[in-house]
């Protein structure tokens, strides 16, 4: 798994066993600090909240996204 920045990727985060999409959001670092990969989980429910990213139409997910910055999270390569 090589994730770069700005890309989607779906990713088991636990959450009631399913596959969520996220946006990776570390930076492109060729010998990084830390083995993580930091990311923003995205979702359909829109709550309208200020820390909810409106994202324009993903050709590859059936459903308009949001991106949710208070799920911040990481994940090991």
């Amino acid at each position: 798994m090589n994730p770069k920045p700005g890309e989607v990727w779906l990713v088991d985060l636990g959450l009631a066993a399913k596959m969520r999409p996220v946006l990776i959001v570390s930076r492109a670092d060729p010998n990084p600090p830390r083995a993580l990969v930091v990311y923003v989980p995205l979702t359909s429910q829109n709550r309208e909240s200020p820390y909810e990213v409106v994202l324009p139409k993903l050709p590859f997910l059936n459903r308009d996204s949001v991106a949710n910055v208070q799920g911040l999270g990481s994940v090991p390569p």
